[in-house]
């Protein structure tokens, strides 16, 4: 018998000082039985980053044809595509092809610096790919706000994300390692 996806229900309050972007979302994040919660709130850090009404969750983990998060226009052509993790440098590729924008969220600590100097080469090349490295301090504080029910204020500003849960904060920092020219 197969393993279903877990449920969280996440109530999120966008306040994007740097975008003028203030909205609140209700979302519904399937949890993949092989995702751990520092995963998926990785993802919910990434829809925080890039929110917009054209930005939903793709099949991720379950599908190769779709990204962790994307955001299509009205003509159905992909606008943005995020990858979290520490996806092969063949995917990030074939996404440049396809997509306007393309954004990897990496997470993982020495892992995710040793991806890096494998395929910082490769994918500079990419001239439509920007790569976001998190902390391993960062990814796991966001793995600690996670649970079925969740209500977060997440306000960005300076490159700096604050979520609010219950009245604790919890700063995180994302370091870019990568964005296109002229950004």
């Amino acid at each position: 018998m197969a393993l279903k996806s877990t449920i969280f229900k996440v109530e999120l309050q966008i306040a994007d000082l740097d975008r003028n972007y203030y909205q609140n979302h209700a979302l519904t994040v399937a949890r993949h039985p092989s995702e751990t919660d520092e995963r998926m709130m990785v993802r919910v850090l990434a829809f925080a980053m890039y929110a917009d009404e054209a930005l939903s969750f793709g099949k991720g983990l379950s599908s190769e044809d779709e990204p962790d998060l994307w955001a299509k226009d009205l003509t159905g052509a992909i606008e943005r595509w995020i990858e979290v993790g520490l996806p092969e440098e063949k995917r990030i590729r074939r996404a440049c092809g396809r997509a306007r924008q393309v954004v990897v969220v990496t997470y993982g600590g020495r892992v995710a610096d040793m991806w890096w100097q494998q395929n910082k080469t490769a994918l500079q090349r990419q001239d439509n790919l920007t790569v976001i490295n998190l902390s391993t301090e960062d990814s796991r504080a966001l793995a600690a706000l996670a649970a079925r029910g969740m209500q977060l204020q997440c306000t960005l500003q300076e490159a700096e994300l604050w979520f609010i849960v219950d009245g604790e904060n919890t700063r995180v920092v994302p370091e870019i390692r990568l964005a296109p020219p002229g950004k």
